[in-house]
């Protein structure tokens, strides 16, 4: 037991479990952190560097490989190549049944989806934590801006987000490096839609990427981003922030943290006598020895929104049967996302003097312009919704159909000349939270690893079908504002989990009957266990949220190291 006890345990490695990780082991403390899948370093990118043609199948993964293993990740088949299957796991293994269609897409090993994320930062503003009790639904978020914003500030500027200040209240700034640029195409399309639509800003996307690298802040194994966009791989440049190249680094090199990999939690070991949790059971995978591991302190869960709630519900004891923490009946609840899969595009004519150069992994933000607080933005549904999108110009591809039909000298001088300008967008809305979006779990059909399964009930409501309708609109007109023609809506139906923001499964609160956590994310039934990832989370927001899980995990371990020094715990 001894030999199997540490001062902390973090339970995963992504976005928050590495912010875990690092802050508790700069505080001193020796930490455990356990990851449910195979280890991989930075710089272990096997496929960073390939191009196209350098892998199977050019990239694609075949029709009969994809029923076979990934019949569900197929759903969103533009991550689903070659060149980053290895960062996903199969369907087959990981099963999870549906009540209604919910779209898992998840990745075990070291650094979690932080491998593969989109990389977008924007804070939550004080519209979003006063969003439901001024719309009286759910409940109340237990904090304010005020209070999160000198976290937001101390995770920036180690995450090293790239970024234009815009000064509005609904999209507060940060201690930004410098921007992305945008381009010709973009800055035109930016100065249209601001000068047509006074409640509509166009603004570089706010990017986990260094632009300005410095070694005295961006600590870790990290450099200036490359332009090469292919951070899905992995990126061997630390040109972007994933708990790989910057979190886990910094813990490791306090000597204070001990990693170990195919270690899947059963369950919190929870003492009824104490209402403390004492560690972890834990099923290692590569061998299938079961073990326990204890903690004289904390426990942080970071497994994710979903396995993060599976295991309070698999951690049942004598005083609470019902799940570890679950006394609310609220573990498992509230599941939110955000809604797309409205995408608005058109051509632009003109700049054929202009082209770009790189691959810039970033493109434009347009922030919410709906339900702002005034009587001008007022909308006939709650919340609203922003836009990330793109322009760009055609290149050789748009003539690979010619190639059959007229290949020769003339066709050659068109290939090596660039197309013409495109602009697109896509929308992202947010989802309301509702107690009967919920998981539960399935002990009846166990996954590879032999865990308990999921069972997903979670939909999207009226309120975001009237917002989808408005998110069409609105990108078409500001398209036509800006000249473009052709324009084009697709639209597909929207289902939860696709945008891989899923959340709220253990939220914060005011009061322990309607909320899992407290104001500083510890259980309400178990104060020395806290919850930092997306299941934190009390209404969604439109914007990215991992920025915030890494807010709230950096505030709760300055929490939980302060009660530890207190003997709170």
């Amino acid at each position: 037991m001894e030999a199997n006890t540490y001062d902390a345990i973090v339970v995963g490695t992504g976005i928050s479990g590495g912010w875990a990780a690092m802050e508790l082991c700069r505080a001193g403390l020796k930490t455990l952190v356990l990851e449910r899948g195979r280890h991989i370093a930075h710089g272990d990118y096997p496929t960073a560097t390939l191009d196209t043609w350098d892998l199977p199948y050019n990239d694609q993964v075949p029709a009969e490989e994809k029923e076979a293993h990934y019949p569900k990740l197929a759903r969103k088949d533009y991550v689903l190549r070659q060149s980053s299957k290895h960062h996903f796991v199969k369907d087959d293994e990981y099963p999870y049944a549906e009540k209604r269609r919910f779209d898992w897409i998840r990745g075990y090993h070291t650094g979690g989806r932080s491998l593969m994320w989109g990389r977008q930062c924007y804070r939550l503003s004080d519209l979003d934590f006063t969003a439901n009790v001024r719309d009286g639904i759910a409940i109340d978020w237990p904090i304010r801006y005020a209070e999160l914003k000198p976290w937001y500030d101390y995770v920036s500027r180690f995450v090293g987000i790239s970024g234009r200040p815009e000064n509005l209240d609904h999209l507060p700034d940060g201690p930004f490096l410098p921007e992305m640029p945008l381009n010709c195409v973009e800055e035109v399309f930016r100065e249209k839609v601001q000068g047509a639509f006074a409640h509509r800003r166009v603004t570089p996307g706010r990017a986990a990427h260094l632009t300005a690298y410095d070694p005295n802040v961006h600590l870790g194994t990290r450099g200036d981003c490359q332009y090469r966009d292919r951070c899905i791989r992995g990126c061997p440049y630390g040109g972007y922030f994933a708990s790989n190249s910057a979190t886990l680094p910094v813990a490791d090199a306090t000597g204070n943290m001990t990693l170990i990999n195919h270690a899947a939690v059963r369950q919190v070991l929870f003492d009824p006598d104490t209402q403390r949790a004492t560690g972890v059971a834990v099923k290692h995978t590569d061998t299938g020895e079961e073990v326990e591991y204890f903690s004289r302190g904390v426990l942080f869960l970071n497994a994710s929104t979903l396995n993060t709630a599976a295991i309070l519900l698999a951690s049942k004891s004598r005083t609470q049967p019902n799940g570890l923490g679950n006394n609310s009946d609220q573990v498992g609840r509230n599941i939110m996302d955000h809604h797309h899969r409205i995408s608005i595009s058109g051509q632009m004519e003109g700049y054929a003097d202009q082209t770009t150069k790189g691959r810039r992994p970033n493109g434009f933000y347009i922030p919410r312009f709906v339900n702002l607080g005034g009587a001008d933005t007022k909308r006939d549904y709650l919340r609203g919704f922003g836009y990330q999108g793109g322009a760009n110009r055609d290149g050789w591809w748009r003539l690979v159909r010619e190639t059959a039909v007229r290949p020769g000298p003339e066709l050659k001088q068109q290939l090596l000349a660039p197309g013409g300008w495109s602009i697109g967008m896509t929308a992202f809305g947010e989802g309301l939270s509702n107690p009967d979006n919920r998981v539960t779990l399935n002990e009846d059909v166990v996954d590879k690893d032999g865990l308990p399964t999921l069972t997903m009930d979670v939909a999207f409501g009226e309120n975001e079908r009237l917002m989808r309708d408005d998110m069409a609109t609105a990108g078409a007109e500001m398209l036509e504002a800006a000249g473009a023609k052709d324009i084009r809506i697709s639209r597909t139906e929207a289902h939860p989990g696709f945008a891989i923001h899923e959340m709220g499964s253990a939220r914060m609160g005011k009061d322990p009957k309607t909320s899992v956590l407290n104001r500083h994310n510890q259980l309400w039934e178990c104060p020395n266990v806290y919850v930092t990832d997306g299941s934190a989370m009390v209404s969604a927001s439109c914007v990215n949220p991992s920025l915030t899980y890494m807010a709230l995990t950096a505030r709760a371990v300055d929490h939980a190291v302060k009660e530890l020094n207190r003997r709170n715990l």
